[in-house]
């Protein structure tokens, strides 16, 4: 994280300027709010997004981040405009530690993240998509990465894609540029629910309604263990498994996941 949890303490003082965030019943909503713009990620909103991912991931009252925008579109990926010098961009948010590389936070979460995908998302935006645990799209939705076309090439978001689809597939979307359908990402890994957009809000409460019912220890711990994986080498790793295991045996979520296993009733997450 990019921020310490004293930094984030103040969250909800702060005034963000392309942010909506919203914490209800355990729930982050957080939205892009830069229409205008399609959503495209400049300096602040990026300062922004880093500022309310590391509260989320440092807050115990969240269990579970939702990612929207507004808009008819969801995220056309960097604002290159914003990156000159001449750009002026807000400082609303303390400055971060470091770079912000929202593959980077996202994987740090270590939280359940769900994309609710209103509209198209190029380019960057794929960062934000990729690194959710679950996304709803519309089926009007489309993906592409275009950056081939301008001479670019989107690095991180190979990266980011890698850990969900195979190879090949990860490089024809770069190399040959195409866009996708939402069937089609749902085909790929990238999408996980295809809705009408009068379904969107119905089914992504179902899926918010679901991760609910679990741990929310239980998921941190899985998620954590997850990133911290791809880092162990693999003749470590079932020790390093093993160790999580007997670790979260020792929590509260634990120990009354399992009592309420055994007096058949429903357990009551995050009571100490």
């Amino acid at each position: 994280m990019l921020y310490t949890p004293e930094q984030t303490a103040g969250f909800s003082d702060h005034s963000f300027q392309h942010l909506l965030t919203n914490l209800d019943d355990h729930v982050l909503t957080l939205t892009l709010n830069r229409p205008e713009k399609k959503n495209a990620l400049n300096p602040t909103l990026l300062n922004e997004l880093a500022f309310a991912l590391a509260y989320a991931h440092y807050e115990k009252d969240v269990w579970l981040v939702v990612l929207a925008a507004t808009g008819d579109v969801f995220c056309a990926g960097m604002d290159l405009k914003s990156l000159s010098a001449s750009e002026p961009n807000a400082q609303t948010v303390p400055p971060p530690s470091g770079p912000v590389r929202l593959g980077e936070l996202l994987a740090g979460l270590h939280k359940p993240c769900i994309a609710r995908v209103q509209g198209a998302v190029y380019a960057g935006g794929f960062l934000l998509v990729g690194g959710c645990t679950h996304v709803v799209a519309v089926d009007t939705a489309a993906f592409s990465l275009p950056e081939v076309k301008r001479g670019l090439f989107p690095f991180q978001v190979m990266a980011v894609l890698l850990d969900i689809m195979p190879a090949r597939t990860v490089l024809d979307l770069c190399l040959r540029a195409r866009t996708l359908s939402a069937v089609e990402a749902r085909e790929v890994g990238l999408v996980t629910e295809v809705v009408s957009m009068a379904q969107l809000d119905e089914t992504l409460q179902k899926v918010v309604n679901e991760l609910k019912q679990h741990s929310p220890t239980a998921m941190q711990f899985g998620l954590r263990a997850y990133q911290q994986l791809k880092n162990i080498p693999q003749d470590q790793q079932q020790a390093f498994l093993h160790e999580q295991f007997q670790q979260i045996q020792q929590t509260a979520d634990a120990k009354e996941g399992m009592a309420a296993f055994l007096e058949k009733r429903l357990p009551k997450w995050g009571e100490e």
